[in-house]
């Protein structure tokens, strides 16, 4: 039995818990999973993003926004 149920002076119920399982694992328990959470592996920088797509797409934006103002001025 997990725990054991009485009655109190006033009448009221009352319960009290002995003995609770723990489920839940320690992460810090385990020397070995520690030692891995801890050692940190040196990741390699992403490479750079090449910037000639922007560069293109802002060039054509100026050019279609210079043409539309010129068609609109004329």
């Amino acid at each position: 039995m997990v725990g054991r149920v009485g009655w109190s002076a006033g009448g009221l119920l009352f319960a009290m818990v002995l003995a609770m399982s723990d489920n839940s694992v320690d992460p810090s328990g385990n020397t070995e999973a520690f030692r891995a959470f801890t050692q940190d592996t040196p990741q390699e920088p992403a490479a750079a993003a090449s910037k000639t797509p922007l560069i293109v797409t802002g060039v054509v934006v100026a050019v279609v926004l210079i043409a539309l103002i010129a068609w609109l001025a004329s």
